[in-house]
Parts: structure tokens; sequence; C-alpha cells
């Protein structure tokens, strides 16, 4: 892919009204002529796939990709062997196999991975998923304590315990057994255990690092049908076939944020034509309990309409919710979860918005979100820990930096926090080095998400390592944040037409980002700032064309201002989505950004 680092200003646009500039996605041209030639594509669709990334031999793959073509040798992932026989070894044993989770979608959705290939066996695994409030992130020692008094022979950690190092040797001091599946980063020297099956792990060569949880615990069950093949437990009886759980591997992709190339867009892709057969109960409660109908399954309902009712529950409900929804096999006890789910996203966008607004104003107090420093660190006392995450995402999306939002709790002195970056910006590692060098009391997460706890009379001097940390990859993620746009329309272009042959390239995600059409000199029409900051309008071209637009939780900010005065003249860029309210099977513009000639 060509560097586009000298590339001119799309429509001449050096600074919108968010302060960034925009590039048309830069695209290797002898890349585009082998796309159009080799998948009989027009140049705005191979120019889309070659500015992804996707190499002249790769569009076949990319387009319409499979497990057959795709699918990794499980032996090729450090310790996948050994964690197969060892649970293998357990279940032939009649061990007590417990699964201990992580509380969001990826933790919930690899717990019920397992649980389903175990059940196919006759063997039913209980689940430990921890309190996010009263045990926090991971495994602990007090955590396997209270499974080896339940009886656990054998424990899987899913989607975290590759940093818990003193919590795993406490469980083999007290002789419970441990394999550790995991995604994030953890330190040079693994957890003592039976195994640490984590992509990310220094020394595997698995290539299979963008992969979430429950991407890893899929191939773990394709090791696990390939030991128990071996001896011979599936005679009289079918193999489990793993495709039928595809849509737990695309819920965790997508939900986690991880980068769709690859093993991991075929799992996802795979994955979203699974979910919408809707066969998966609790998927199919919640979303009946969300009001949205059954069809064929996007991105947009794992990440924006089942996510977010899952994440719920451990984030201010009760932390094993999301992982009984998703391994139940009784619509009635689905239905119940699904509800509760639902009442509990309903109770959590009233807290987020309170401690969004509440730490919007103490950062824009102060001008830090403004000033030359790497990040952004804000804290309050009494912020729920359980929202954190998804307000400092938002304020990320605001100010474009990496932004840490910690909640502190004034009785015991202690805040946790949780962290989102920008691109270029290694959140995870500047975490990890905090924790290191003995800033922090726990730590860790990935380059783009951190999660922490902190001792509340030390969170000015994390702030001060993580600006120094991070402030040498400052300048790169600036010069990196442009707005990338795929092509230039006028709103009578933007059609389903357009829409459909687009989607191609979905499911989108990192490394795949959704396509970005540019309007060039329309007039906002008929604006309404909606509840939640909204901006709904009509965008009109010069020819009197236009297509219905809205932007999200921008109306304070000058872009929205802008739409709100109903301005002519203006460009913009956002992303064509499906509107099919009343059978209408139309397109809607959602705006990503916004820029006046006159001010440029």
């Amino acid at each position: 892919m060509a560097d586009g680092g000298n590339a001119p200003a799309f429509l001449d646009v050096s600074r919108s009204l968010s302060g960034r500039a925009w590039r048309q996605r830069p695209a290797d041209a002898g890349t585009i002529r082998a796309h159009m030639q080799a998948l009989d594509l027009d140049e705005p669709m191979a120019r889309a796939l070659a500015a992804r990334g996707v190499a002249a031999d790769q569009g076949e793959n990319f387009l319409r990709p499979t497990l057959r073509a795709l699918f990794p040798d499980p032996s090729s992932f450090m310790d996948m062997d050994t964690a197969a026989t060892a649970i293998i070894d357990a279940l032939q044993a009649g061990s007590s196999i417990h699964v201990f989770a992580d509380y969001d979608v990826d933790g919930a959705s690899s717990a019920a991975l397992l649980v389903r290939w175990f059940r196919t066996l006759g063997a039913e695994l209980p689940i430990y998923v921890p309190d996010r409030l009263t045990e926090g992130y991971g495994p602990s020692a007090r955590a396997f304590d209270t499974l080896k008094s339940r009886g656990a022979d054998l424990v899987i950690t899913v989607d975290c315990g590759a940093a818990a190092n003193e919590a795993v040797a406490h469980a083999s001091a007290i002789g419970l057994n441990v394999v550790v599946i995991d995604h994030h980063m953890m330190r040079e020297e693994p957890p003592a255990c039976l195994a640490v099956v984590n992509p990310n792990r220094p020394g595997c060569n698995s290539g299979q690092g963008n992969l979430a949880a429950a991407g890893v615990v899929f191939v773990l069950l394709a090791a696990l049908n390939r030991e128990a093949r071996a001896r011979n437990l599936f005679e009289g009886k079918a193999e489990p076939d793993i495709r039928q759980w595809l849509d737990l591997a695309a819920m965790g992709a997508i939900c986690d944020v991880t980068g769709l190339t690859g093993f991991n867009r075929a799992l996802t892709s795979l994955g979203l034509k699974v979910m919408s057969d809707w066969k998966n109960p609790g998927l199919k409660a919640l979303l009946a309990a969300a009001g949205a109908e059954p069809g064929p399954a996007k991105s947009n309902h794992a990440g924006f309409i089942l996510g977010p009712r899952i994440n719920a529950g451990g984030r201010i409900g009760k932390s094993d919710l999301g992982a009984r929804l998703l391994s139940t096999d009784f619509a009635d006890e689905a239905r119940a979860l699904a509800q509760e789910l639902d009442a509990l996203n309903i109770a959590r966008r009233e807290v987020e918005a309170q401690v969004t607004e509440q730490a919007v104003r103490r950062v824009e107090a102060t001008g830090a979100h403004a000033d030359e420093s790497a990040l952004v660190v804000v804290s309050g006392e009494d912020w729920h820990p359980g929202v954190v995450g998804i307000v400092a995402g938002r304020l990320r999306e605001r100010w474009r930096k990496p932004v840490v939002v910690i909640g502190v709790d004034a009785i015991n002195g202690l805040g946790k926090g949780s962290g989102r970056s920008q691109p270029g910006m290694n959140l995870g590692r500047a975490v990890q080095a905090a924790w290191n060098e003995g800033v922090l009391i726990a730590g860790g997460g990935h380059a783009m998400a951190a999660g922490l706890t902190v001792a509340a009379d030390r969170i000015d001097e994390l702030r001060a390592f993580l600006n120094d940390r991070l402030s040498g990859e400052r300048a790169e993620a600036v010069a990196q944040d442009w707005v990338e746009v795929d092509a230039l329309i006028d709103p009578s272009a933007a059609t389903r037409d357009l829409f459909e042959a687009f989607e191609q390239l979905a499911p989108y995600g990192p490394a795949n980002p959704e396509p970005l059409f540019a309007l060039q000199g329309v007039q906002a029409r008929e604006p309404v700032a909606m509840n939640g900051g909204h901006v709904r309008c009509r965008l009109v071209g010069a020819d009197g064309a236009s297509v219905r637009a809205i932007a999200w939780r921008c109306a304070d900010l000058p872009s929205g201002k802008a739409l709100l005065a109903g301005q002519g003249g203006l460009n913009l860029v956002g992303r064509l989505k499906a509107d099919d309210w009343n059978g209408r099977r139309g397109v809607q513009f959602e705006i990503e950004d916004v820029a006046d000639p006159r001010m440029v």
C-alpha cells in the first residue's frame, strides 16, 4: 500500500472543524488494476480494497473468506497442544473443570464456546466470573480459593490470566491446575501453570495476534476435537461441529474491536452468517429485548445492539449474566436474562451520561484536552468503574488523543480506571510500564485499550508517567490522524446500490475501516438537535438532490453548530448506512467530519 504521507489534502481540507486534515485513502495503482481485472470490480471498489492493504493475490480470500483457506494450524500457537492434552486428560479422568471468564463480551463468548463444546460430550462446565467492583479484573488468590472450595481440579481462564503471575502461583500452591487462554499483552515470563495459550505471548509464532480471546478459544476447540478424536472419544457419537458456534467467535472479535483481517476476518464474516439464523437462544432473546427484528446479522448487531447489553451485566450488574445468556439452551432462561440485561443497559446509559458530562467539564476547564500533552487522565469520586471505559472512548473520539478515566473510591483511596487510545499510540504498553515501575497497583491491556488500579494519591504521578512514556508517540499519531476518504460522491449517488456494492468489504473494524465518502458544497437543511447531542438534517447538493443525514454527539462542537446553523457550501465526510425504516430500503449519511472551505 502506498504510504501517502505526502498526499495533498483532499478537497483542500487541511483543517476541518474538528481540526483534522483530509486525504484520499492511499492505494497502490498496480494493485488497484490487478483487483479490477481479477475480481471484475469497478475502480472505486478496487481502490478501496487496495487501500486496505489487500494484496493482488489476496482479493478473493478477503471478499469471500473461508475457514478452509485461512484456518491456522492449532499447533502453531505456543502451548496449544499442551493445553488440549491437559484438558482432555482432565475430562477423561473425571476431574472437576471450571472456566474463569472476564466479564465483557469477549469473556462471555469465550466461556460459552467452552461450555457448549463440553456439553456435547455430556459434561457441564461451571462458569466463574469475578465481580468488577469487589474482585476487579482477572484471576486473584481469593477467586482461586473460592474455586478450590467448590471442588475444582482444573481452571481454564479465558480472556484473562496471561499477566496474573502471582494469582496463578497461588493456584498452584493450593493444588489447583490452571490453563490460560488469553490475547492480552503479558510479561516476558508467563504464569507458571499447565499451559498459556496467547498469540501475543513472546515467542508465539502463530501470526494470529489480532484474534480476540473468543477466536483463540475457537482454535482451541479445533485442537480439542483433534486430541479427542485421537483418543477415540467420539466413538458412537457425532464429533462436535464447531462451525455452529462461529456466532460466538464473531461476537468476541467485533466487541473487542480486533483487527478484522486474515483468519479473524473469516471468523467474523462467517460468524455473522451463522448469527443470522438466530439459533443461539441468548442472542435471539437479547435481540427481542432490544426491540430489534431478526434478519441478516451485521457488525452493528454485535457492536451496538447485543454487545452493550451483554456488557451491562459486568459493568453495573451481575458479572456472570452475559456468559450465562450465551451458554443457555433454554428459551425461558434466555428471555429472563435478556430482559435483565436490557434493563441494566438502560441504567448504564444514564450513569455513563452523568460521568461523561462531569468529565468533559473537568477536563475542558483545565484545557488539558487542547494542549500538547500526549494524553488526558481525568478522575472523579464515585464514578462507576463499570462505565469509565465507555466514557474514555467517548472522550477519545471528542478530543482525538488517548484518554484514561478513573473512578475513585474515597473510602479505600483506590482508583479503578480504563483508557482508550489513538492509532499509533500503544496505551497498553505504557500502562504495563507504569505497573512495572510501581506506579500502579494493577494494570495491563493492549495497544488501543487498558485497565488499571491506582492509589488515589498517585493519580498525578500516573498522569505524568503516562504523558512521558507516550510523548514520543504523539507526533506520529497526530500525523496519522487523517480523515481518509474512499470516494467523492454527489448526494444523488448516495444510493442503496452504492451502499450494497461497498458492503462486500464488511465486516468492518480496525485494519478494515468502514468506507468513508465525501460530499462537496452541500447545505444542511431542516437541522434538528436531538437528545444526546445528536444532529439530524438533510444534505442538499447544488442540483437539489439530497440525502438524509445524522451526526452523533456533536451539537456543542463546531461541526454540530455549523450543521444546526444550516450553513451552505460545506464539505462533509461520512458513511452510508442502511435506512430500512417502514420498509424504506434507503440510505442515511452518517457524518464523520465537517469542513467549511471559508475557514480553511
